[in-house]
């Protein structure tokens, strides 16, 4: 007896045909978030109010540059230097030693309990308190150095200190939670395997504790940018300082904060990029299957456009002999 497909039976009566679940409130929702948007940006752009040509004429000016560049300086010198100050920091808390603790808590105690603007203008009338910076033997005349206060410490230099300062005492905490999160078993074993601590720290405690100390930190990263507006208190020549120059000028205020926002928002996106990746990085330990980054997105969907291979030759007819 010979049977040929298509007198095979593909299916019986008690097949059960699955109907996709509708989801109306989908579409509404999103419709309705899309009117609102699309609302915003027309009242944006029709705003008779809001004068753009300025806004394309002082978008690249050269003062607002100069602006941009010493915001990237303050906030990158700033981090690197807070994040090595903050382990230092974390590595007292976490030290046996009550003194060390004890001044470490005080140091996270104050910083983190008085407003940032606070210390920003304490830093820049430290004048005031202190005519001069002396270096020598305390309660004696003996003196090695000395220089004027406020030649030494320049509005430039008084922001770096309290921007510095005052993330060395949040960052402190961060490492010291990423610290702490890596288990004391790790550091057994590793020692049980005769590895010495610097090579366990480096090889085995760091790693795990970088995957959560990086989210945090990148995200006081993209704060510090934009803590450096408050240095305009102090008369430092950032990127909003600038802007607020120029603005009292031509009076253009809302055109040179929307000129301000737009160069903010590019330097976050910008930094916000080795964020991403450092987390990949550090996150192999925890997940085997890393979704794509948008380079190999990219890359894949090239590669869908790519001529496939030949089609295959026609099927011949098959039979089926029971």
């Amino acid at each position: 007896m010979t049977v040929t497909v298509d007198q095979l039976q593909l299916g019986t009566d008690d097949d059960v045909v699955a109907v996709p679940l509708r989801r109306p409130w989908r579409w509404i929702s999103a419709i309705v978030v899309l009117a609102l948007v699309v609302s915003f940006v027309a009242a944006i752009a029709t705003n008779p109010n809001l004068d753009f040509d300025t806004v394309g004429e002082f978008v690249f000016d050269p003062r607002i540059i100069e602006g941009v560049w010493l915001t990237l300086v303050i906030t990158v010198v700033s981090m690197v230097v807070s994040t090595l100050l903050s382990i230092v920091i974390a590595a007292m808390r976490l030290a046996t030693n009550p003194v060390l603790t004890t001044v470490a808590w005080f140091y996270v105690w104050a910083f983190r309990g008085t407003p940032v603007l606070v210390q920003i203008v304490l830093w820049g009338y430290l004048g005031l308190l202190f005519d001069k910076i002396t270096l020598g033997v305390p309660l004696t005349d003996v003196v090695f150095w000395q220089m004027d206060t406020n030649s030494l410490v320049t509005p430039f230099v008084a922001g770096l200190l309290a921007l510095t300062l005052n993330q060395a005492a949040y960052s402190s905490e961060i490492v010291r939670a990423g610290m702490m999160s890596v288990d004391e078993g790790q550091r057994e074993a590793a020692y049980s395997l005769g590895m010495a601590p610097l090579y366990t720290f480096r090889r085995v405690l760091l790693p795990q504790a970088m995957r959560v100390i990086i989210p945090p930190m990148g995200n006081e990263l993209i704060s510090m940018l934009k803590n450096t507006s408050l240095l305009s208190v102090i008369a430092v020549m950032e990127l909003y300082t600038q802007a607020s120059v120029i603005s009292s000028s031509n009076l253009k205020q809302v055109e040179l904060l929307i000129v301000v926002s737009l160069w903010y928002l590019f330097m976050t996106s910008v930094l916000s990029v080795p964020q991403y990746y450092l987390e990949r990085r550090y996150g192999r330990g925890s997940s085997r299957n890393l979704p794509l980054t948008p380079l190999q997105r990219l890359r894949a969907a090239a590669n869908k456009r790519k001529p496939g291979p030949p089609p295959a030759p026609p099927t011949e007819i098959v039979s089926v002999v029971v």
